[in-house]
């Protein structure tokens, strides 16, 4: 072997970067917090920080792991910050952070029982847990799979599968009635996207219009589902947010699930940010009629402090979930049967996946459900604080009240109508363009009725009321 080789397995140097490492992680995690000559922010350009990058490992330093941390660190985007108020990421907790390291090493794949023992296992665990949160009964069971649009995909090829009135995985699609799922126009586009990688095109996504609210209007659902009807289409599923993207709002589940059961259709539910409600006692009641989904993804690493890519598909009878990818690899899946929970490849779109149920399991095991149900409870609360806030500003305007951590609005400095639309969008997108690069704070913005929209996810559980009026303030100044 060698000295090369020697030296990157040694466990006296693993020791010391990974003791370095903790430390310069914790001192971020308390500059995060006080907030101490740190923005969540560091913005460079995509040149500038590809030219500082390009060349950094041309001359390799045993003796530079360090600062290379350090470097990592200073160039990233600090969502544990306060003032971070951007995408839908969560914010780990530094527990889930450090089972990371534990699995990385180990690095059992997973793709059937005997390389991923104990996180197939854990994994079955969870499942069940999740389940029982969602309230979805004894048979219901599931899988984890890398993030939401695998989720979503999963489950509406579950949804084909059991659908259809032949073997659609094994003998493909027939050239019959065109297959079609109908959805929420705030749909996440992962939804169209799995429809269109399954064949059916952008015909196969029929969008149900909206109320007020941004949720989908129940009423349509008859209407829209005849109209698809008349056209031809065979429609096989419908999805439901909870909650949307773009601005938080939740559908009404528990009609739609109706709706699906009249018409003997697959009722999904794209939880992947807010189906995490279910755990609370105060906001429970925003996910009501989850229990009767079919399907239903959850994202761990949106709302439920886990690092990325975590997300669960759950299934209300899991025996069809291993009718989604019912094809044999002998080499792997020689014994495969209905029954075998523990080979995880069989029922998912990965091979080798990672031991993703041990950061959930270890948080679940230390703090307890209660960790996210006040983690939940906090961001939800904050943000009806935030649109109080808005709404008795003067000069601000809110898009709708927020269902959600999601708040959408834009600065209106002059009375209502008093500006162009246009004028007002581009002011909007300057301030948003602005604020980027001034790097104090991370917000985004979204399209909301054609008009732009400032959007805030308040994913961070430090974050106070406190920086929320500096982000006001920020913004007019």
């Amino acid at each position: 072997m060698t000295q090369l080789l020697e030296n990157a397995f040694n466990p006296e140097i693993f020791r010391k970067n990974g003791h370095e490492l903790v430390d310069q992680l914790a001192d971020y995690l308390n500059a995060c917090k006080n907030k101490d000559a740190l923005n969540p922010l560091p913005w460079k350009t995509p040149a500038d920080m590809l030219k500082k990058w390009q060349t950094d490992f041309a001359a390799p330093s045993e003796e530079g792991v360090k600062e290379f941390f350090a470097a990592v660190i200073a160039d990233s985007l600090h969502l544990h910050h306060p003032k971070y108020m951007g995408h839908q990421v969560a914010v780990p907790a530094p527990l889930a952070a450090l089972t990371e390291l534990l699995s990385a090493l180990l690095n059992n794949s997973m793709a059937v029982y005997e390389v991923g023992p104990l996180s197939a296992a854990m994994e079955k665990v969870i499942m069940g847990w999740a389940a029982s949160v969602l309230g979805m009964g004894k048979e219901a069971g599931g899988i984890l799979t890398s993030g939401g649009s695998s989720g979503n995909l999963t489950g509406l090829l579950a949804a084909r599968q059991h659908q259809a009135d032949y073997n659609i995985w094994e003998d493909g699609a027939k050239d019959t009635h065109p297959l079609a799922v109908m959805a929420s126009a705030e749909a996440h586009y992962s939804i169209s996207r799995a429809v269109k990688i399954m064949g059916w095109g952008e015909k196969g996504i029929i969008k149900v219009p909206l109320n007020k609210r941004k949720e989908v209007d129940p009423d349509l659902l008859e209407q829209c589902y005849r109209e698809a009807v008349q056209q031809g289409k065979r429609v096989v599923a419908v999805v439901g947010n909870a909650c949307s993207t773009s601005t938080g709002s939740y559908d009404p589940l528990e009609e739609m699930a109706a709706f699906c059961q009249e018409h003997r259709l697959w009722f999904h539910v794209d939880g992947a940010h807010g189906a995490g409600a279910a755990l609370t006692e105060k906001y429970r009641g925003l996910v009501k009629g989850i229990e009767k989904a079919d399907s239903v993804v959850i994202d761990f690493h949106k709302m439920l402090l886990c690092p990325a890519l975590t997300t669960a598909v759950i299934f209300k009878n899991d025996e069809l979930s291993h009718e989604t990818f019912s094809q044999k690899a002998l080499y792997l899946l020689a014994n495969e049967k209905k029954e075998n929970w523990f080979d995880i490849a069989a029922k998912t779109l990965e091979c080798t996946k990672k031991m993703m149920s041990v950061k959930i399991y270890a948080l679940l095991r230390t703090y307890g459900p209660r960790l996210f149900s006040d983690y939940i409870t906090a961001t939800y609360d904050l943000a009806r604080e935030f649109a109080e806030m808005i709404k008795e500003s003067g000069d601000f305007e809110l898009a709708l009240e927020p269902a959600s951590n999601i708040v959408c609005f834009r600065y209106t400095p002059s009375a209502p109508g008093a500006h162009d639309p246009a004028e007002l969008d581009e002011l909007n997108t300057r301030v948003r363009s602005r604020i980027k690069e001034d790097g104090e704070f991370y917000i985004v913005q979204t399209v909301i009725n054609g008009a732009v929209y400032l959007r805030t996810t308040l994913m961070n559980p430090f974050t106070s009321t406190n920086d929320l009026i500096q982000l006001l303030q920020k913004i007019r100044d």
